[in-house]
């Protein structure tokens, strides 16, 4: 009986004993774990399949944040493939199930800003103001949703609000010079009780001491006040908006002014209006003039192409800000040789 009870308490036994029980807790334990990676690996799958065929639900979102703890950056990278197939109403959608179950902060403030900014670019003007000035109310040092605040008064042609969105930026220490320049300009050319007299004369003094709203100043007077177009040609530089010059009527050019601006004396003969050169220094030019001289006159053309100065990209038509950046005024025009319309036209027939 001695000897049993000793072997009980001999410290070795207890050793292996616990040994043991480790053994199996650890057993138990590795178990359990790989029964529920396999289980979170199958819902994974499940909703990896789902996502590949486009069909992830706004309660999908909700629950890879809630059940499954997937970090906030990575469900807004999975909701912002939306965006780049333009299906901006699907990203709306999950923007605003996610706002419904997220309580930081910070994560409902970013979320708010991706949701105004969505509706901005799927052209909900009214609801991406009333978004933008929700997070204004507790963020009103926000520069990056007071310049979206910006477009959006602007789009919305509400230029007296743009104003004073750029008041508030400019206490933030944000250079809106050339900004208020611009909406100036904008104010005046929307302004319906001015006669285009009084247009002119306003815009003209804003063109005295900045050139930069050239183009929209000359677009103005194209349409409005070609007189006074043609007796200040000597004060325009037409190379910055040659598709303008390009594409205006023969019947409303002023010849006796084209004389002497080399620059449209180049574009008219490229255009075939004036034969009076031989050779331009433009190479482009240059062919078309000597092709308006051949003796089977073959129809080519010029097609232009707008240059963002600011972020390099390119656009098919003008626009006053930069669809992709929006900076202001900043898309230069470029030009290349082309078919003429109408034997592209025949072409396609």
């Amino acid at each position: 009986m001695d000897n049993i009870i000793l072997e009980y308490r001999d410290p070795l036994f207890g050793v292996i004993l616990l040994v043991a029980l480790v053994f199996i807790i650890s057993f138990i334990t590795y178990s359990f774990n790989i029964y529920k990676e396999k289980e979170a690996r199958k819902d994974y799958r499940e909703l990896s399949v789902r996502f590949e065929l486009g069909k992830l639900k706004e309660e999908d979102y909700v629950n890879l944040y809630k059940t499954y703890n997937l970090p906030f950056d990575s469900i807004l990278l999975l909701a912002s493939s939306y965006l780049i197939k333009g299906d901006y109403n699907k990203a709306i959608s999950v923007y605003l199930a996610l706002l419904e179950v997220v309580n930081d902060r910070v994560k409902k403030e970013e979320l708010l800003e991706l949701l105004g900014t969505t509706y901005f670019k799927g052209g909900f003007l009214q609801r991406s103001k009333e978004v933008f000035l929700r997070i204004l109310k507790f963020s009103p040092r926000n520069k990056n949703v007071l310049t979206l605040l910006l477009l959006v008064y602007e789009k919305m042609k509400d230029f007296k609000k743009a104003q004073e969105t750029t008041d508030c930026l400019e206490e933030l220490d944000m250079d809106m010079k050339i900004t208020k320049i611009y909406l100036d300009s904008l104010i005046i050319l929307n302004d319906s009780s001015l006669t285009p007299t009084n247009k002119t004369d306003l815009l003209y003094e804003i063109f005295k001491e900045n050139k930069i709203i050239e183009r929209i100043f000359v677009s103005f007077l194209i349409r409005f006040n070609k007189i006074f177009f043609w007796e200040h040609i000597s004060e325009f530089d037409c190379s910055k908006y040659m598709d303008i010059m390009w594409y205006l009527n023969e019947n409303d050019i002023d010849f006796d002014k084209v004389v002497n601006n080399q620059f449209l004396v180049e574009l008219y003969n490229a255009k075939g209006y004036l034969n009076s050169l031989e050779h331009s220094g433009d190479f482009d030019f240059d062919i078309l003039i000597l092709l308006n001289k051949h003796e089977h006159k073959i129809n080519a053309s010029l097609d232009f192409e707008f240059v963002c100065t600011s972020c390099k990209h390119s656009h098919p038509v003008f626009d006053t800000r930069c669809p992709h950046c929006h900076t202001i005024l900043s898309l230069n025009v470029k030009h290349r040789l082309t078919k003429s319309l109408y034997i592209m036209n025949q072409s396609l027939q």
